[in-house]
């Protein structure tokens, strides 16, 4: 696992201590990490607390030519919300851990011109599986199923 994909996943290690669902993301530009987030909706009590959005929040207020630098690192496929949120900022590249637990908008993100590269990590494959398998309910609730 790179280094940029094991902060993600350490920030969703972060998550599943606090009770929330485990899924992080960095943002990256210049090989330095300028927003670290995890999925804080049940922490929070928020709707849309998702860990890009998260990273997003915490990279700050930036210009659109430093989102176009960026590249950002999540663990699990981005939903439609992230995905267009990749968009609005203009970040230009994504990296995800795994997509077998959830598809997002990857077809989407390729086709609005965003590098999309998946790595099938068994770490963050097996994290989710377990998730999934031990709170069904909280995983459905936050990608809007059950």
């Amino acid at each position: 696992m790179d280094r940029f994909l094991r902060a993600a996943f350490d920030q969703a290690q972060t998550g599943l201590q606090e009770g929330g669902i485990p899924i992080g993301s960095v943002i990256v530009r210049g090989g330095e990490i300028i927003g670290r987030g995890h999925n804080r909706r049940v922490q929070s009590g928020s709707a849309i607390l998702h860990a890009e959005m998260d990273a997003l929040e915490n990279a700050g207020r930036q210009a659109a030519r430093v989102y176009g630098q960026c590249t950002l690192y999540t663990t699990l496929s981005p939903c439609s919300m992230c995905s267009g949120a990749i968009l609005l900022y203009g970040i230009k590249q994504i990296v995800i851990g795994e997509n077998t637990t959830f598809l997002g908008e990857e077809d989407l993100l390729r086709s609005r011109g965003v590098a999309v590269e998946v790595l099938q990590d068994p770490a963050c494959v097996a994290m989710m599986t377990s998730f999934i398998a031990d709170h069904p309910r909280l995983w459905n609730e936050d990608i809007g199923g059950v």
